[in-house]
C-alpha cells in the first residue's frame, strides 16, 4: 500500500501510542526521529524497508554494537507499522549483537565500609556534605536502587515508621515499594535529624539535601564519587578501568542470592521478587546482574557436587 504520511508522523503516531501505555521512549524516540527525518530528507516512498533501515543504521561510526541497536529500534517500529501496512518489511536482524556484557565491579563488604567512612570525611562548613553522602552512598549499597532513583527520592517517599522507600516513576515510569533493614533505617534517622538541624527551612522536598540545602546533581554526585575513589586507591576488577557506583547494585543482587542460598531459600522463586524489588520488569534484567564471584561459584560447586553424588540441588 502507497504511504501518503510522511515517516515522521508516522513515527510520531507509533511513539505517541506507546507512551500511552507508560513507557518513556527518551532514547528511543529522538533516534527513531532522526530515523523518519533521514527517511524523508532521501525522498523515501512507500512501506518501510530493510535496505531504508540498514542506511539509516550504518550512519553511525561509533561502533557495530551501535549500529546494531539503531536497526533493533527501528525494527520494532517496523513491527508496529506493519500492522496498518502490510507490505512493511519484517526487517532482519543483520547487524550483530545489540549488547555486550561487561564484567563488573563486585564490591566487597570491606570496600562498602571504607567508602562510608572515606564520605564522612568529606568536609563542609555546616557538616552536611559527609552526612549526606555517607547515607547516601550507604542507601544505594542497602537496597540496590538505581542512582537517579536515590537522588529523587522525596522526604514524603521515606517512610521511617514502616521502613519502606516510595520510589516514583522511576525507569519505565513504573512506582514501586522498597522496604529496608532496620540497620538502614536507623542511619537515615539519624540523617534526617542531622539535615533538619542544619538546614532547618530547606528550599525543597529532596530527601538528601547538599551542604548548601539543594538537590543534589548526578554529575556532581559522580565526581564526588571519582574523588573519593581515587583517594581510596580503588582498581576496578572486572572490565572496567574503576568501580562504579551502578556496580553497587550489581553487588547487591549478587550479595542478595549468596545469602539466599545460604539460607536454603528456593532463588528460582525468590528471584522473582528480587526483580520487582529492584525495579526490573523482566526477570532476564535481573539475571543480567548477575556476576560470577567466587561465593557464588563455591555454592554452585557445591550443589553440583550434591547433584552427581545423587542428592538434591
Amino acid at each position: 500500500m502507497k504511504r501518503t504520511s510522511s515517516m515522521v508522523s508516522l513515527t510520531k503516531d507509533y511513539l505517541h501510542s506507546r507512551r500511552q501505555l507508560g513507557l518513556e521512549l527518551s532514547r528511543e524516540s529522538s533516534l527513531l526521529l532522526n530515523f523518519a527525518q533521514f527517511a524523508d530528507r532521501t525522498g523515501h516512498a512507500g512501506p518501510l524497508t530493510q535496505a531504508l533501515a540498514e542506511s539509516w543504521a550504518c550512519l553511525s561510526r561509533t561502533s557495530q554494537i551501535n549500529r546494531a541497536r539503531r536497526l533493533a529500534i527501528v525494527r520494532r517500529f517496523a513491527q508496529y507499522r506493519r500492522q496498518f501496512d502490510s507490505d512493511t518489511q519484517i526487517l532482519r536482524n543483520t547487524l550483530g549483537r545489540t549488547s555486550r556484557r561487561l564484567t563488573p565491579h563486585i564490591y566487597s563488604a570491606e570496600e562498602i565500609e571504607q567508602l562510608l567512612a572515606a564520605a564522612r570525611e568529606l568536609k563542609s562548613t555546616n557538616g552536611l556534605r559527609g552526612a549526606t553522602y555517607e547515607t547516601f552512598f550507604g542507601l544505594i549499597a542497602a537496597t540496590g536502587l538505581r542512582l537517579s532513583e536515590a537522588i529523587h527520592l522525596q522526604r514524603n517517599d521515606v517512610d521511617l515508621a514502616n521502613g519502606i522507600l516510595t520510589v516514583r516513576r522511576s525507569k519505565y515510569a513504573k512506582t514501586r515499594m522498597v522496604p529496608f533493614h532496620s540497620s538502614t533505617k536507623q542511619a537515615l534517622w539519624r540523617y534526617m535529624r542531622f539535615r533538619d538541624q542544619k538546614v532547618p527551612a530547606p528550599a525543597n522536598e529532596s530527601f538528601f539535601l547538599s551542604a548548601r540545602g539543594g538537590t543534589l546533581d548526578s554529575r556532581t554526585v559522580e565526581h564526588t564519587f571519582g574523588r573519593l575513589r581515587k583517594r581510596l586507591g580503588w582498581v576496578g576488577r572486572g572490565s572496567y578501568s574503576f568501580p562504579r557506583i551502578l556496580d553497587m547494585r550489581h553487588s547487591f543482587i549478587c550479595r542478595r542470592l549468596v545469602s539466599w542460598y545460604k539460607e536454603g531459600v528456593t532463588v528460582d522463586n525468590a528471584i522473582l521478587a528480587l526483580a520487582t524489588y529492584v525495579g526490573h520488569t523482566e526477570i532476564t534484567a535481573t539475571y543480567w546482574y548477575i556476576t560470577g564471584i567466587p561465593d557464588l561459584m563455591a555454592l554452585a560447586a557445591e550443589r553440583f557436587q550434591r547433584f552427581a553424588a545423587g542428592g538434591s540441588k
